[in-house]
């Protein structure tokens, strides 16, 4: 379908979100400097090319940015059976007692209890392996449940970051390189747990950091650890059958702090990535926080838990004013997010605009502001 295509308004259906995407446009390394790549200023009715270090432009003293800390695992391992065949883990999730849940790619799933032999690292001699307890969270899970060893043993977090590979999204064709290890992470990183980078993030650098810092932007941080769902598209034609995966995140007390005292100034709440904006909407929701925060004094605690949120046009966000993210897949869960978030034809038009103008897509593509529909 062209994006051009006008649609009707509601109901929404999978196919509102196709697009036709040129291949060329999907970015396969990133910009040479991380601020160095393109902003499609969408935060007003008519489109501005921009570049990422003249974001500071479109900020105000007194908004708060919100990031993701979540730092990317080395969470892709191979091996092989007993039998010789080979076997790709991505893991998912670490559960403690050097257990995990990872994604399975074989040609014939092994038994339970079956010990596979991990590849480790370049000139390693240690034995890794990885023995299958069953599927995860219970039997009827899409995911497997392994332990994960090796001779010094290490828990999974070291064991991967030794011999594990960057879990590169789909579409990018090439194998993870020196390159991908320190690019497809933010500056910030510090919680690991993601199979994915908070895309958005990417674009950050320390110097665009100190500057935001300089004129009295504040910053904050949330944790959501992205999973391996965030590339999967919706194959429902109806919405309300799409069932999300499940990601952990965790909203600290000092950024609950930070976002009343935003509202209660008069700031913009400014989410830099999608993940934030299911962090924050995710804790809303879980509180019972209505808008604006300004006026609901409460007791601040610490929170944590899974969300499997998912936003869809007609949502009413009540945190988030602005977003910078990256463009999206078509037919995914986060196109439908920023089409709730900003409205679905002006969406339609941004993408328009930026494949006309050959933006660069996807996770090492450039990036969009955008501000919340009223």
């Amino acid at each position: 379908m062209n994006i051009n295509t006008p649609l009707h308004p509601r109901p929404y259906t999978l196919s509102d979100f196709d697009f036709e995407l040129p291949p060329e446009l999907i970015a396969q390394h990133p910009a040479p400097e991380r601020s160095g790549s393109r902003l499609l200023d969408g935060s007003a009715s008519t489109p501005v090319d921009r570049i990422f270090r003249g974001l500071p432009a479109l900020l105000q003293p007194g908004d708060l940015m919100v990031f993701n800390d979540t730092q990317v695992m080395n969470a892709r391992l191979f091996g092989e059976k007993p039998t010789g065949g080979k076997v790709e883990l991505l893991v998912e999730r670490v559960l403690g007692a050097n257990q995990v849940a990872a994604h399975m790619r074989v040609s014939k799933k092994p038994e339970v209890g079956t010990s596979l032999a991990l590849i480790g690292a370049p000139g390693t001699r240690e034995h890794l392996s990885a023995t299958l307890l069953g599927r995860w969270p219970d039997e009827q899970g899409t995911l497997f449940r392994f332990v994960l060893s090796n001779d010094a043993g290490d828990d999974p977090y070291t064991l991967m970051a030794r011999h594990g590979h960057v879990p590169l999204p789909p579409y990018i064709t090439h194998t993870d390189s020196p390159e991908d290890a320190k690019r497809y992470q933010t500056v910030f990183a510090k919680n690991p747990g993601a199979v994915a980078a908070p895309t958005a993030a990417l674009h950050f650098d320390e110097a665009l950091l100190a500057q935001i810092d300089a004129m009295g932007v504040q910053r904050a941080h949330v944790t959501l650890h992205v999973g391996a769902g965030t590339f999967q598209p919706v194959k429902t034609e109806n919405l309300a059958e799409h069932q999300m995966h499940s990601e952990w995140f965790e909203v600290p007390v000092a950024t609950q702090q930070a976002l009343a005292d935003c509202h209660a100034r008069g700031g913009r709440v400014v989410a830099v990535g999608t993940t934030t904006v299911r962090t924050l909407e995710s804790w809303a929701l879980e509180n019972g926080i209505g808008s604006p925060m300004a006026q609901q004094p409460r007791a601040l605690t610490p929170f944590s838990r899974d969300t499997r949120i998912f936003i869809t046009p007609g949502f009413d966000f009540k945190v988030v004013d602005a977003l910078i993210t990256n463009f999206h897949l078509p037919k995914s869960s986060l196109m439908m997010l920023v089409s709730a978030f900003a409205g679905f034809e002006h969406i339609r038009a941004l993408y328009a605009h930026a494949i006309r103008e050959k933006y660069r897509f996807f996770s090492y593509g450039d990036a969009m502001l955008l501000a919340r529909r009223a």
